[in-house]
């Protein structure tokens, strides 16, 4: 250990004996942290790929067209098989017996110094991949972004950086995943700051950036300058329009918090059953696979139904079909244990929200809609900034990806107040009532945080000094001069505490005419001590 401590240290040291500025030594990191996490993403979606091939006899990003064409029972037993293979790996491999994810990020960025196992990070990876490559409905984002994180922590770790450094690197591995799975590099840094990291920072602004990009490079060197979504032209019939925005962000909102408060429900009744944990992915599974039955699109991460809505190939009742199909699947994945994560389902939810909602408004206003696919377009931006409580972030990458200012607004618009909505009714994002059901919140602060995790138990003192109820004052006098904390305690005949006595009490007693010659600390002592 300590020869590890050397070296690291004598790396760092000659680094910035080489590069002076502090800043320069934590973006060259950043850097590194990037490619790292960049690489990861790329290792993530093949692994992913590769079990869907072994599971459904594809690697095809649009799995939902292929699944008509293997057997029922391939199609159901499949996300149940994978659902045992996760839940046994999750309950022998990983800590707590529970995937992890973004929330445990933000929990080691605001309560641990950016403190993240990298073992637990790539397990976490590993079984996430398992389950979205058995078919479970969930997102492939969340689970590289803890793994980039990891990665962060991981450098920041072996070169003993100090806390805001190792803040830094830890952000610096959020960004490059999110730019590396959207091809968008100002969101994914914008993401590291909003969501995981909670504030925005001057001196961690550069490194994080430098981080996105390199991320981004690194992807489109192995999959080429591809978009994550096929999203038409759009453009603004009428301003007229922004209203109906504004009430698809409202709309957005209250399905996100519809979601979101779905999952306790699915968690509790579980916990009621008494159902082992190992067991209860494969229970998801078999609840996928039967759902798939009717709506194939619910299966896996679900970028080729996303793609579909977009380019307005689904009719009204088919729309509101998959969004409660899928709203369903996902607590239930959620809630019984697949891992996974929430931004691929909330996008899902989104498009199929907006494009519903589209739909109607372009049958009600013909003349002043910009047709569906740009409420779709919407719809997963607002959708998805309340699920995540990154407004700003979701709202770039839709920029990022479509480079339409109008329609950016218009996604601004509905995402602030879909945002709005799930803070009022829900008290927060996704990844916030995960960290309350752990008894933490990044409002109280880190402080408070860091008071909540104490005990009375841990830093109760038991060097203490007694004196018995009949003591004179000249003992009292001489216990307390030499006493830890200017304090004694007063104990009766049975052990049992009377009262305190300090040097104020003391002093009170010298003076006050009431009392004798002859007092005893019983007399001097406050019966009832604060507490």
């Amino acid at each position: 250990m300590a020869e590890k401590l050397l070296k690291s240290n004598i790396f760092l040291n000659r680094l910035r004996r080489i590069v002076k500025s502090e800043q320069l030594v934590l973006s060259i990191l950043a850097l590194l942290v990037g490619a790292l996490a960049g690489g990861g993403t790329i290792l993530f979606r093949d692994g992913l790929l590769f079990i869907q091939s072994l599971f459904f006899g594809t690697a095809e990003e649009d799995l939902h067209r292929h699944l008509s064409e293997i057997p029922v029972w391939q199609l159901i037993l499949a996300p149940t098989v994978g659902g045992l293979i996760v839940g046994v790996f999750i309950y022998k491999f990983l800590p707590d017996k529970r995937p992890h994810g973004v929330a445990d990020v933000i929990d080691a960025a605001s309560f641990h110094d950016a403190r993240m196992s990298t073992r637990c990070g790539i397990k976490s990876a590993i079984a996430s991949a398992l389950s979205l490559g058995s078919g479970a409905s969930l997102g492939r984002e969340g689970p590289v972004v803890h793994m980039g994180a990891s990665f962060g922590a991981w450098l920041a770790r072996i070169l003993h950086l100090r806390r805001s450094a190792s803040r830094t690197l830890l952000g610096c591995g959020v960004a490059s995943a999110v730019a590396a799975s959207f091809n968008a590099p100002l969101a994914g840094a914008l993401f590291a700051h909003e969501v995981a990291l909670g504030h925005y920072a001057l001196t961690a602004f550069a490194p994080i950036v430098l981080a996105s990009v390199t991320g981004t490079v690194i992807t489109r060197i192995y999959f080429g300058d591809e978009v994550a979504f096929l999203i038409p032209g759009h453009e603004i019939q009428s301003f007229w329009e922004f209203p109906a925005f504004a009430l698809l962000g409202i709309i957005a909102g209250i399905a996100a918090v519809l979601v979101v408060r779905a999952i306790p429900v699915v968690q509790k009744t579980a916990n009621r059953t008494n159902a082992p944990l190992w067991l209860r992915p494969a229970v998801a599974g078999l609840v996928v696979g039967l759902v798939a039955l009717i709506f194939p699109q619910i299966v896996g991460v679900g970028y080729g139904a996303m793609n579909d809505a977009l380019n307005e190939s689904y009719n009204l009742t088919f729309l509101f079909g998959l969004l409660i199909a899928k709203g369903f699947v996902v607590s239930v994945c959620m809630g019984l244990g697949f891992a996974g994560g929430m931004f691929s389902p909330a996008l899902f939810l989104g498009a199929m929200l907006g494009g519903a909602f589209g739909i109607i408004a372009t049958s009600a206003f013909p003349e002043l809609s910009s047709g569906y696919s740009a409420y779709t377009l919407v719809g997963m931006g607002a959708v998805a900034a309340a699920v995540l409580g990154a407004p700003i972030s979701t709202t770039l990458i839709i920029f990022e990806l479509t480079g339409d200012y109008a329609l950016t607004v218009a996604v601004m618009v509905a995402s602030v107040l879909a945002s709005v909505v799930m803070d009022q009714f829900q008290g927060g994002s996704f990844f916030q009532w995960q960290l309350k059901c752990r008894g933490l919140s990044t409002r109280w602060g880190r402080e408070v945080n860091l008071l909540r995790t104490i005990k009375v138990a841990e830093i109760m003192k038991r060097e203490y000094e007694t004196v018995p109820l009949t003591e004179g004052l000249t003992t009292v006098r001489e216990k307390l001069i030499n006493a830890p904390y200017s304090e004694l305690f007063v104990i009766d005949d049975q052990g049992k505490l009377h009262g305190t006595i300090t040097l104020t009490d003391l002093r009170h007693a010298a003076f006050d005419p009431n009392l004798g010659d002859e007092v005893t600390a019983g007399e001097v002592a406050r019966s009832k001590p604060p507490v």
